[in-house]
């Protein structure tokens, strides 16, 4: 009978061995697509969030995705539209969630008007899923004042956008997407804008300098370009 027992006991606890070696293996080969993906597990448990996209700025060639209008609901029910196509300004659409740890840093950023610090023609407009995938109470607790939150599981399609938090700038005057990427807080998100918006006027002002050369006949590599001050102090003299 007592050798009848322990043979039971170590069939079960052999059994108990394979299914925790499994279990082992299956939770290692999680961790490695995490990681593979560029994604990382958090002490608390959450996601951690992949490293910031740059945002591109640069005059538009065609490559940019075609935006489209916000169409969702309010916080109280009502319909909301906001209109991003064909805006006069710039659009940051920052879509996050009341239940995505991460997505806290942002909604505590934007309740801070102080920390927010966008350029003048940057509007933020704030995107969440449909009522359906929300915590309503949560999202009136944490909706910051004077940002538009606006609940559109459809605006997160139209952006294919992957997860929460991430962030979408739109150019309303060309009706496209300038930029888009994540990061673990504000700050990180809002230098990457101002470091495109630097970039692009760099660009814009060496356009507008080619220009005026071409309207005075100098072209590109043109050895007039590269002469030095004693070879121009000599020509003027000339």
């Amino acid at each position: 009978m007592i050798t009848t027992v322990l043979v039971a006991e170590s069939v079960v606890l052999a059994l108990l061995a394979l299914l925790v070696a499994g279990l082992l293996r299956s939770h290692a080969e999680i961790l490695r697509r995490l990681h593979a993906l560029g994604a990382g597990l958090e002490p608390d448990g959450a996601v951690a969030v992949a490293p910031p996209r740059a945002i591109d700025l640069r005059a538009d060639d065609g490559s940019f995705a075609v935006a489209s209008d916000i169409e969702g609901a309010g916080l109280r029910d009502d319909a909301v539209h906001i209109a991003v196509v064909g805006a006069q300004q710039r659009t940051m659409l920052a879509f996050l969630s009341s239940g995505c740890l991460t997505c806290q840093e942002f909604w505590s950023a934007f309740a801070d008007a102080a920390r927010l610090d966008l350029p003048d023609d940057i509007r933020l407009v704030v995107v969440t899923k449909d009522a359906a995938e929300e915590s309503i109470s949560a999202l009136l607790r944490l909706a910051p004042a004077g940002v538009p939150v606006v609940m559109s599981s459809s605006a997160w399609v139209d952006y294919n956008v992957p997860g929460s938090p991430y962030f979408v700038l739109v150019d309303g005057r060309l009706g496209r997407v300038r930029g888009e990427g994540t990061g673990a807080t504000w700050e990180q998100v809002n230098n990457l804008l101002r470091q495109a918006s630097d970039d692009a006027d760099d660009a814009s002002r060496e356009a507008r300098i080619d220009r005026e050369l071409r309207a005075h006949g100098i072209e590109p590599g043109d050895p007039s370009l590269y002469r030095t001050a004693e070879q121009i102090t000599e020509s003027s003299r000339a």
